[in-house]
């Protein structure tokens, strides 16, 4: 009898640049076997462009019947994103319980914007007790706000010690406008109002963006006849079904990172490592303990604003192969400088426009003398004329001096002025910069040849030109300067992975890091005092160009480092080979003694007995991760159920003060049959 075929999974990842997908199957062994995988650019204007570009792309590579795929899962950082730019719905924020000056806290009225806010008396105490409920205010308001908010944000007072108040709000909201509206008790078990307030508005504002790249993520599906369900990656890698994201998707932050470390693990196998995600503008290093992402347990900070979802503690610094590399000033033997800021590399901007790049560069070394602005061009990032509106006179002058062709800047700038006029066209992404980066030294020595080897050659013969302290050329060769950017690059690599392991074991990294002594220890120098500086785990190496910056990283760090086979979509396999993994909380207080007052889901309960109280609750969270376990996307989900308790004790007799009851669902998401 022929065995039946294993089903195929597709795994999505939208990146900021390129989007990526593969197509795997659990056949091949305990790792599986990706059959396809491809890229494509990301079309912000509208993400299901990019998405189709790169799943039909693995979908003709492996020749697969699109009917075969039984589940699809994607990662994106569209909500990162836009937390970042500032950007989602306009929505009104209805505080139950809270005063004007709560929205001093937190960043709340910062997050707030010209959004309106709501008071309203009410909201309860630790124990859940309640105070008087008065949503008069509200009530007048209703008219206008539901004609001109995408959505409401309700935080009540203690709602996660009674949410009542919160779930009034929310029925009448619903009744009267038919808008979405998020209750902070459903996204945070936590206390800390403002905060709670902080996360439940970013996630209002959120709904809408997720909701149409969701729609429009199922409407490409269903046109290539992939009938499959669809998964969401969450900021702590887990997996949640597509209609679970559209109602929290602010717990999608930082899923593109969380997708990383999944994948890398599924990849190597290794339990415990330390993870760094090398692309094109930043690197992101983070921790894998016991095979699961180490979480910030202050909660995720996007955009400045710290909220209250468990996500990834991912630590970005501004390093990959498109880093600016410059010159240290004033210095005798000059440091080469990487970063933070982007450049088009030279040879993707020769590869993209050709003679009119090149024919400058050569028009530059025929110069006796290297001039200030060599090697570097301006052109226009593409985005709609609208976008370019309010730029003061000489910024519009020097705008529409500038085109889609790169243009030497050394043509382009007059005065020293209009350098600081060019950097605020740069700063407000209406123009790129191009110019030498890691990429381009990479070209020159035959490490990479996929964009235009001669136009990197001539800006890195343009770069090595460049005077040290003594007036001399700080290389002699393209080839010279070439090797010394990548070993810089390498270098920088090892003490960011060094800074975010010294932070996670509490101390000031950065500062650690540039210390004599570590430096002395990465360098190993000699001495009569030997020093090594040695992590405890490996590295895993992520991104296209991770073969290349991270072959001499092991020896700066002092243990192995691992680049995986597929380690150029290791985001996208990670969203299809994670797991389905929710949880809900349960408290027992005591409000007087004797008796106890539990608190679960949307009910608060009163017990004399604590036993009796403990067992209500443990059987209360069982059910409730149980329903939403399946919501999320499984339906063989395990459960672990764990108790906290809080004690004194006051003359050799034991008080119980609370209790804290934690249910955990975790399983495989489930498949089309």
């Amino acid at each position: 009898m022929t065995a039946k075929p294993k089903p195929l999974f597709l795994g999505i990842d939208t990146g900021g640049t390129y989007t990526d997908a593969v197509l795997w199957s659990e056949q091949g062994g305990p790792k599986g076997n990706v059959l396809a995988k491809a890229k494509a650019l990301t079309t912000r204007h509208d993400l299901a462009v990019g998405i189709s570009g790169a799943v039909d792309a693995v979908l003709e590579k492996s020749a697969t019947d699109p009917a075969a795929i039984k589940l699809v899962s994607m990662s994106t950082t569209l909500a990162t994103n836009a937390l970042v730019e500032g950007q989602g719905g306009r929505v009104a924020l209805i505080m139950i319980g809270f005063t004007g000056a709560d929205l001093a806290r937190d960043g709340l009225k910062t997050a707030l914007g010209t959004d309106p806010v709501v008071f309203c008396p009410g909201g309860h105490d630790v124990h859940g007790n309640a105070a008087k409920l008065d949503l008069s205010d509200l009530e007048a308001a209703i008219p206008e706000l539901g004609a001109s908010v995408s959505g409401f944000a309700v935080c009540a007072y203690f709602a996660t010690r009674n949410p009542a108040h919160e779930l009034a709000a929310r029925d009448f909201i619903r009744e009267k406008t038919g808008l979405p509206v998020t209750a902070s008790h459903e996204l945070s078990a936590k206390l800390g109002g403002p905060r709670r307030a902080l996360t439940t508005l970013l996630n209002a504002r959120l709904i809408s963006m997720i909701d149409r790249l969701v729609a429009a993520t199922e409407g490409f599906l269903e046109a290539r006849n992939i009938a499959a369900p669809l998964m969401v990656v969450r900021g702590d890698g887990a997996l949640v079904s597509a209609a679970f994201a559209r109602q929290r998707p602010i717990e999608t932050i930082l899923s593109g990172p969380a997708a990383s470390l999944v994948g890398a693990r599924h990849m190597t196998g290794l339990d415990n490592a330390m993870v760094s995600d090398i692309g094109g503008t930043t690197t992101d290093v983070a921790v894998l303990d016991g095979g699961r992402p180490r979480l910030d347990p202050e909660g995720a900070t996007v955009g400045g604003f710290r909220t209250m979802v468990e996500a990834v503690a991912m630590r970005t610094f501004g390093l990959g192969g498109d880093s600016e590399v410059a010159l240290e000033d004033g210095a005798l033997n000059p440091k080469i400088l990487l970063g933070p800021r982007r450049l088009v590399p030279m040879a993707l901007a020769g590869m993209m426009h050709g003679v009119s790049v090149t024919s400058e560069l050569e028009r530059q070394l025929r110069a006796p003398n290297p001039g200030r602005m060599d090697g570097r061009f301006a052109l226009r990032t593409g985005v709609p004329d609208r976008l370019a509106a309010g730029l003061t006179a000489p910024e519009a002058k020097l705008y529409e001096l500038i085109g889609a062709v790169p243009l030497a800047i050394d043509r382009l700038l007059t005065s020293n002025a209009q350098n600081a006029t060019l950097n605020r066209l740069v700063s407000r992404g209406l123009v790129h910069i191009s110019g030498f980066t890691p990429s381009d030294a990479a070209h020159v020595l035959g490490k990479q040849a996929n964009w235009d080897p001669l136009a990197a050659r001539l800006a890195a013969e343009l770069f090595a030109r460049k005077r040290d302290g003594r007036g001399q050329y700080i290389a002699p060769s393209p080839e010279v300067i070439s090797e010394r950017v990548l070993l810089t690059l390498t270098r920088w690599s090892a003490e960011y992975i060094l800074e975010t392991a010294f932070a996670e074991d509490g101390l000031d990294g950065a500062a650690t890091v540039a210390h004599a002594l570590v430096q002395r220890a990465v360098d190993s120098h000699p001495g009569i005092a030997r020093l090594s500086v040695a992590l405890d785990r490996p590295v895993i190496g992520l991104g296209a160009s991770a073969p290349l910056h991270y072959a001499g990283l092991a020896e700066l760090v002092g243990n192995e480092c691992v680049v995986p086979e597929d380690t150029d979509v290791a985001n996208a396999l990670g969203a299809v080979v994670g797991q389905v993994r929710v949880s809900a909380e349960a408290r027992v207080s005591q409000p007087k003694e004797g008796l106890f007052r539990l608190a679960s889901g949307q009910t608060v309960r009163d017990f004399t007995d604590e036993a009796e109280a403990i067992a209500a609750a443990e059987a209360d969270v069982r059910a409730i991760v149980a329903a939403r376990a399946k919501d999320a996307g499984t339906d063989n989900a395990e459960i672990d159920v764990s108790t906290e308790f809080k004690v004194s004790t006051v003359e050799a007799q034991r008080m119980f003060i609370e209790a804290h009851v934690v249910a955990v669902a975790s399983g495989r998401p489930r498949i089309a049959v």
